[in-house]
């Protein structure tokens, strides 16, 4: 018994041993993929005949490809021969007058990004001026071109984002002067920039511009901005587009104040920008910046009607809007106003009533810091108890899950057991997660709620998610088979999510 026990170690290591002389499978591929993967080394080896074949060889195939390398044979030309290729095809562009159809639209972007990767990669090297006067050319036409497209995708967006922002590299490099003389010419180009491309170009830019190059622009800005009367007279689509191009380019005056820490202008064109609802935070912000503290404070504390509640993509996607957030930003801004006028007290105070509302932790970690020694376990035990009875269950358990603290989560779990909505998985999927570990009949009782609602409402998209969700659940329960039971009763004809679970 002994012998054949030491002798099976020795036999299985005798099996993982490979011959002498024998190379590992393993090595083979990556050796191989050495020797295969394209580089200078690999290339060189092929030889110039070789790899003349294949690039003629893709050129006859690939369109765009063939576009690229021709302009880098024209590149050996001079700049004149490359700037003769892009200005054909920016002629092409403005006289086009069909419609680019969803069908048409990969390979019409592919052309547009193959143009100006000529225009920033070949002619930007040889001549950066004409590179700037073609890439501005390319943008002033981006109307035209979207109007006639579909873009659902964003791809040819996404080219005209690029010449923008290969336009501002190009003229913030030029000497002052002259990038005075460009930035003031494209506030010409305003009016016809219906997609926004050239007033983002001037947002860039000012940060960036020299700052020779900032009076000549803001003249130019103000030389070209209607009279307030002027934008807010009549009614209708005329006067509202009036009132918009100013506003534009007001805003643009203001960004230029900021560069230059100019408070009282940035509030003057804030003030005449939106009369009724100006960013009180902006503006108190510029004016602690300042070393402004009391003015700063009257206007963080202004009333003010709300305004608008800015959307993110990811809220329009859950259903999930955070309307708090401008009421945090402004309470946020008023605690550090108070920090810096030495009222400590109050600062505390509103810090606590901050959290108290809002679930903050950000808050609250700010609230302990400036506790004096030996208070914060204390106030750590009633911000916990604050949050378990918090009205908004979710806000609470989305608190506990991040500070963390699973021990209160999973008892906010079983409190509301019954009462949870399985389709608040942006708030539950978190909570399941960080309680599989020490807490897992609440991490159990969340993976149900979330495998439940997607299956309920035929979610199939997210059937891969309940499939893992269902997976954690079999190693968190003494009998996962009793509700796998109850899933096929319901739910048995869902092929789709019982294949993801058999994968």
């Amino acid at each position: 018994m002994a012998r054949r026990a030491a002798a099976k170690p020795a036999a299985k290591a005798a099996s993982v041993q490979p011959p002498v002389g024998d190379k590992s499978a393993a090595s083979k591929p990556k050796r191989a993929s050495r020797k295969t993967t394209p580089s200078p080394e690999t290339l060189t080896a092929l030889g110039l005949e070789r790899l003349i074949g294949l690039v003629l060889s893709e050129t006859a195939r690939n369109p765009t490809f063939k576009k690229l390398v021709t302009a880098a044979v024209a590149s050996l030309q001079g700049p004149d021969a490359i700037a003769a290729l892009i200005d054909r095809r920016l002629t092409a562009l403005e006289r086009g007058q069909g419609y680019i159809d969803w069908q048409k639209q990969r390979a019409f972007a592919a052309d547009l990004d193959a143009m100006l990767t000529t225009v920033v990669t070949e002619l930007a090297a040889l001549d950066p001026r004409a590179a700037l006067d073609r890439l501005i050319r390319f943008l002033g036409g981006a109307g035209d071109v979207l109007g006639r497209a579909e873009d659902s995708s964003g791809r040819l967006h996404g080219v005209y984002e690029r010449a923008a922002d290969a336009a501002a590299a190009l003229i913030v490099d030029l000497p002052a002067e002259e990038a005075a003389g460009v930035a003031t010419g494209l506030v010409t180009r305003l009016g016809a920039d219906g997609h926004g491309f050239v007033e983002a170009l001037m947002h860039d830019l000012i940060p960036r511009l020299p700052e020779a190059a900032l009076a000549p622009l803001d003249a130019a800005l103000a030389d070209a901005t209607p009279p307030a009367s002027e934008g807010r007279a009549g009614g209708g689509q005329k006067a509202w587009a009036s009132q918009l191009a100013r506003s534009r380019l007001v805003r643009m005056r203001q960004a230029l104040a900021d560069r230059a820490g100019d408070v009282d202008a940035f509030i003057a064109f804030e003030q005449a920008v939106s009369p009724e609802q100006p960013d009180r935070v902006r503006i108190a912000e510029r004016l602690l910046g300042a070393n402004r503290a009391p003015e700063a404070l009257d206007w963080i504390r202004r009333p003010q009607k709300r305004g608008p509640v800015v959307v993110t993509r990811e809220a329009l996607l859950t259903g999930h809007f955070d309307h708090d957030a401008p009421e945090r930003a402004r309470q946020a801004v008023e605690i550090r106003i108070l920090d810096s006028l030495g009222q400590t007290e109050a600062a505390q105070t509103l810090r606590w009533e901050a959290f108290a509302r809002h679930l903050d932790p950000a808050m609250l970690r700010a609230y302990l810091a400036k506790l004096p020694d030996f208070e914060d376990d204390e106030a750590l035990a009633r911000a916990f108890d604050q949050a378990q009875a918090h009205p908004d269950r979710y806000r609470a358990l989305a608190f506990f899950t991040h500070w963390p603290n699973p021990t209160h989560a999973a008892r906010l779990v079983m409190a509301h057991r019954g009462r949870w909505d399985g389709s608040r998985y942006e708030i539950l999927a978190p909570a399941a997660e960080a309680l599989e570990r020490t807490q897992p009949e609440a991490a159990a009782e969340l993976y149900r709620l979330l495998i439940d609602s997607i299956l309920e409402h035929g979610r199939s998209a997210a059937y891969g998610h309940a499939a893992r969700y269902l997976e954690a659940l079999d190693g968190l329960t003494e009998d996962p088979e009793a509700y796998r039971g109850t899933l096929r009763r319901l739910h048995g004809r869902k092929a789709a999510f019982w294949s993801q679970v058999r994968d």
